[in-house]
């Protein structure tokens, strides 16, 4: 648990038990495409963050790609208003219909949990971004948003699922041009 701020690092491996005790639940699932090449192209936007640039964040990360232990720095805003999110990543995931990370919260971030982005292709071939987090406020600003936060917090996964859809196809155009 070094440095982690909540107890239950790596959670988010195992959805099915999640909530754990005084943490809130968000599940968000948003639809890709269909096919290996969106899979492909969408697995590798989420590992070299660029699912969380094309989101409009600013990414401070120790690798260009997620990798377990690798810690990163989300940023959102501008200048001196920058609300930075230190995290850390505490598993990834390559498997042949499955790709993606998870990263748990740091001293500084906003708030306190894991959230994880995993690329999946259903056995009908339609692929998806499924995001799931535990999470509780960290900060007096988070507590005082109250359900603002909570909302906000369901938006921000929809848009990385927009954003990604976006860039996964900005990649299989460039690769196929």
């Amino acid at each position: 648990m070094d440095g982690f701020t909540y107890r239950e690092v790596g959670a988010t491996q195992d959805p099915g038990s999640l909530p754990p005790p005084g943490y809130r639940l968000l599940r968000c699932r948003v639809r890709l495409g269909a096919g290996p090449e969106v899979l492909a192209a969408a697995g590798q936007a989420v590992l070299g963050w660029r699912m969380h640039r094309g989101a409009g964040l600013a990414v401070d990360a120790g690798a260009p790609e997620a990798a377990r232990g690798v810690r990163v720095v989300i940023g959102l805003g501008v200048g001196r208003w920058r609300l930075r999110a230190p995290c850390e990543v505490v598993w990834t995931v390559r498997e042949e219909h499955r790709t993606g990370f998870a990263y748990g919260t740091l001293a500084g971030h906003p708030e306190r949990g894991e959230e994880s982005f995993v690329v999946e292709r259903d056995p009908d071939g339609s692929v998806w971004l499924s995001v799931i987090a535990f999470s509780r406020a960290g900060s007096w600003y988070v507590r005082a948003a109250g359900p603002l936060g909570r909302l906000s917090q369901g938006a921000m996964a929809r848009w990385y699922g927009h954003s990604l859809r976006r860039v996964t196809q900005q990649i299989i155009t460039r690769n196929g041009s």
